[in-house]
């Protein structure tokens, strides 16, 4: 699974090595000196970085959550406790739109380098603590409090790692390649959470489950540390974009960039909350809950599910790449649309398919949620980059997308797991994502086509 996920990442970075950067043109930007192809490569591969450890994160608490429920709360039935943990895992993103307005506003004020800096810093930092954290069998209620705590302000730093991100590939890209550019974004959140499958499905393979609630739950956060100042290093030594100093220099660059979303793209942002719905219910489902859900409610192993989340995770990696670069080709409102569609009409018989399915079939109707799930994350991140103009892009992109996803995303788990315990029925999960599905098509059938130009300043 790993080779495979090597060799989509690496023929993504021979890509990028190989062409020269070209700055977009505009009335500000047409005497700019396009980036090199060293600088676009460090700009794709710090943009890697700062996600898959942002992401490494998130899978390994969602991965754990089984174990992070006995570690951190009361013993209780093992639902009560499932459900406590992914409610933490959902209160955290509470504070993401939040700290999407703050990222966004210092992203369009200061420059995306110095926000995406200091970001992967706090979020590297906060996930390094989780490791050291008291167990509630130590300290009581103070230990889900403390888990609840540092995940607040990872969500806070996570907020402005994504948008960030893809704003900056959308400006570095060459025109008519911004969606295979800006695709190794989420590439990267893949990555980490295929990372974080196969730790997690080592250490129920080499250790007992007593070992695991001991300390074998803390090593996969202690790896965040060393990523987190990999991914500084290499983002402090790169360049702002070009479209980024080209509104410095013209002084151009928004004084207030919220107030100015907000009084001048409100049709935008409803447009770009929309379309994200289904992005934050389907990710959380697919990629991170699914494993948990063939374990506790399909009555398969967990070392099993971890190896099938990680086959799936890694056909993933190599579909995104696709989907990106033909989001170029045919547009990112005929991919954005025809994902909505697909969604809805195959998701639940998808659903039904696992149910007494064997291995090998439940491996394959996630490849097929995988390639589903990239037809709109491979187009996500270039469509919210390109229907903001570069005023107020990194803020548009980070509020909109963190607000759907603190709404839709972070409790996608929690929803989930409360559908099926009030409801009784497995498929309550897929009716769920049908729902989001229907949304993210009417936002796209009010949109229009944003690949064919270059980006708005």
């Amino acid at each position: 699974m790993s080779t495979r996920k090597a060799v989509s990442a690496q023929s993504a970075m021979a890509a990028i090595t190989s062409q020269p950067g070209v700055a977009l043109s505009s009335d500000h930007d047409r005497a700019s000196t396009a980036p090199d192809g060293r600088l676009l490569k460090r700009a794709a591969l710090a943009s890697f970085i700062g996600n898959f450890v942002e992401w490494f994160d998130y899978a390994s608490y969602g991965y754990l959550a089984t174990i992070i429920a006995v570690v951190f709360f009361p013993k209780t039935n093992a639902a009560t406790g499932l459900l406590a943990a992914y409610a933490v895992f959902a209160i955290s993103f509470i504070v993401r739109p939040i700290g999407g307005i703050v990222w966004g506003h210092f992203g369009d004020k200061i420059g995306r380098r110095t926000a995406l800096s200091l970001s992967i810093l706090i979020m590297s930092a906060s996930t390094f603590v989780i490791a050291f954290l008291p167990t509630y069998a130590q300290v009581g209620i103070a230990a889900p409090i403390l888990l609840l705590l540092v995940r607040i302000v990872q969500g806070f730093s996570a907020s402005g790692e994504y948008a960030g991100a893809s704003a900056f590939l959308a400006e570095y890209a060459p025109q008519g390649k911004r969606g295979f550019y800006t695709s190794i974004v989420p590439a990267s959140t893949a990555a980490g959470l295929l990372f974080g499958s196969i730790f997690v499905a080592v250490l129920h393979g080499v250790l007992t489950n007593d070992q695991i609630e001991s300390f074998g739950w803390r090593l996969p956060f202690l790896l965040a540390a060393p990523f987190g100042l990999i991914g500084r290093y290499i983002r402090v030594r790169l360049e702002d974009t070009p479209k980024f100093k080209a509104l410095e220099t013209s002084h151009h660059v928004a004084r207030a960039p919220v107030t100015e979303l907000l009084s001048v793209h409100r049709g935008k942002m409803l447009i770009a909350f929309g379309v994200t719905c289904l992005n934050a219910v389907a990710f959380y489902l697919v990629l991170s809950y699914m494993p948990t859900y063939l374990s506790t409610e399909m009555g398969m192993g967990e070392t099993a599910s971890f190896i099938a989340a990680t086959i799936s995770l890694a056909a993933y990696i190599g579909f995104i790449f696709i989907m990106g670069a033909l989001s170029d080709r045919v547009g990112r409102k005929t991919m954005l649309i025809g994902a909505s569609i697909l969604f809805a009409v195959l998701t639940v018989p998808l659903f039904k398919g696992l149910a007494g399915a064997g291995f090998a079939t439940i491996v394959m109707i996630q490849i097929a949620f995988g390639a589903l799930l990239t037809m709109n994350d491979g187009t996500l991140p270039c469509f919210l980059s390109e229907i903001f103009p570069t005023r107020v892009r990194y803020s548009g992109f980070a509020f909109c997308f963190n607000a759907a996803n603190a709404l839709f995303g972070g409790t996608a788990p929690f929803v989930a797991t409360w559908l099926i315990h009030t409801t009784g029925s497995k498929l309550a999960p897929a009716w769920y994502m049908v729902g989001a599905a229907g949304v993210a098509l009417i936002a796209m059938l009010a949109s229009r086509e944003t690949s064919r130009g270059p980006l708005a300043d």
